[in-house]
C-alpha cells in the first residue's frame, strides 16, 4: 500500500514524496519498504541506523532519522504502530483445501486445513487438528488430536506436539489512548519450531508481532507453557510444567526452566542457564550458573537467605 494511503486511514499528516509500503518491523529490522515506530529512549541509537522507509517518531526526535527514512511525526507512535498494524493483518477465511503432502501420510479424516498447507513425508495429523493457511510442517512429525496451528507456522522435521497444544495464537498486545482504551496491535509475525522439538499438552507458542518467535531445535517443553511473542527459546533447551515466557525473552543454548519459573520480558539467558523452581527473572543472566527465588539469584546466596530467614523465624 501507498505510504500516503497508510496516512490517511491512520490520520497522520504527509506531504513527502510516496513510497510503497510492505509491512511494519522494529527500526533495528525495518528495511526501505517497511515503516517503523520509535516510543522508548532505550532505542535512540537505532534511529541513526535504521533503514526504515517510513519511522513513526514524535517531532523531538525526528531530526535523528537518517535522510532515507521519512518522519511520521506523531506525539502516539504506539497507538499510530496498532492502528497501522490492522492494514496488514492476515485476512481471516474459512476456506478449506487439500494439503500438499509428502509420501506415506497419515491424516485423520477430522482434521482440518486452510489453504497451501505443505507437508513433508511420514507426518501424522490426529483427528481435531487445524492446520492453518500457509503452514508448512517438514517430515516425521506428530501432530496429537485437537492442536491447533494459526497461518505461517514453520514446523520441522522429527516434532511432536501434543494434544491441545497451539502455536501462532495472537500475542498479547495493545497500544493505549489517552482515555485508557486498548487497541490492537495485530500480530502479523510467524511462529518456528526447527527439528526436534516437542511440545507438551495445552502449551501456547504465541506468534510475533512482526518478525518470528523460535523454540530452537531440540527443545523440549512440558505442558502448559507459555512462550509470548517474540521471544527464541535457545537449542536443547528443556522447560518445566506451567513455565511462562514473557515477550521478547532471549536464550542461549540448554537453558532449564523449573515448573512455575518465569520470565519478564525483553530479557535473555545466557547458554547454560538454570532457573529452579517458582524462580522470578527480571533481568538478563549470565550462563553457566543456577538461580532461585524471587527475584532470582544465585541458588547457593538464596540457600543461605532461606536457612537465615528460618533461624529468625524459629528464634520467635
Amino acid at each position: 500500500m501507498k505510504l500516503s494511503e497508510i496516512c490517511k486511514k491512520i490520520n497522520i499528516k504527509f506531504t513527502d514524496a510516496d513510497i510503497e509500503i510492505t509491512g511494519l518491523h522494529t527500526l533495528n529490522e525495518a528495511t526501505s519498504s517497511q515503516i517503523s515506530f520509535f516510543n522508548d529512549k532505550k532505542y535512540i541509537d537505532q534511529l541513526a541506523t535504521t533503514k526504515a522507509g517510513a519511522v513513526l517518531v514524535s517531532s523531538e526526535y525526528a531530526q535523528l532519522l537518517p535522510s532515507h527514512s521519512i518522519a511520521l511525526t506523531t506525539d502516539e507512535a504506539y497507538l499510530k504502530l496498532a492502528l497501522a498494524s490492522k492494514i496488514f493483518e492476515h485476512k481471516i477465511s474459512t476456506a478449506t483445501d487439500k494439503p500438499n503432502t509428502g509420501n506415506n501420510c497419515q491424516i485423520d479424516t477430522k482434521a482440518s486445513f486452510g489453504k497451501s498447507v505443505v507437508l513433508g513425508d511420514n507426518v501424522i495429523i490426529m483427528a481435531g487438528a487445524y492446520i492453518g493457511d500457509n503452514v508448512s510442517i517438514d517430515s516425521n512429525t506428530l501432530i496429537y488430536p485437537n492442536v491447533t496451528i494459526y497461518h505461517g507456522s514453520v514446523i520441522g522435521a522429527n516434532c511432536i506436539i501434543h494434544a491441545g497444544t497451539v502455536i501462532g495464537s495472537d500475542g498479547y498486545g495493545f497500544a493505549h489512548t489517552k482515555m485508557g482504551e486498548h487497541i490492537k496491535i495485530y500480530q502479523n509475525g510467524n511462529v518456528v519450531l526447527e527439528d526436534d522439538v516437542e511440545i507438551g499438552a495445552n502449551a501456547t507458542v504465541d506468534r510475533a508481532v512482526f518478525g518470528t518467535t523460535y523454540i530452537r531445535k531440540g527443545s523440549k517443553l512440558d505442558n502448559l507453557i507459555q512462550i509470548a511473542h517474540n521471544c527464541d527459546i535457545g537449542e536443547h533447551s528443556l522447560l518445566a510444567a506451567q513455565v511462562g515466557m514473557a515477550g521478547s525473552t532471549t536464550t542461549g543454548r540448554n537453558i532449564v526452566m523449573g515448573g512455575q519459573s518465569a520470565t519478564a520480558g525483553h530479557l535473555h539467558l545466557e547458554d547454560f542457564t538454570t532457573i529452579a523452581g517458582k524462580g522470578g527473572v527480571t533481568k538478563s543472566l549470565k550462563g553457566g550458573r543456577t538461580y532461585a527465588g524471587f527475584p532470582a539469584i544465585d541458588h547457593k546466596t538464596w540457600l543461605r537467605l532461606q536457612a537465615k530467614l528460618a533461624f529468625l523465624v524459629k528464634r520467635k
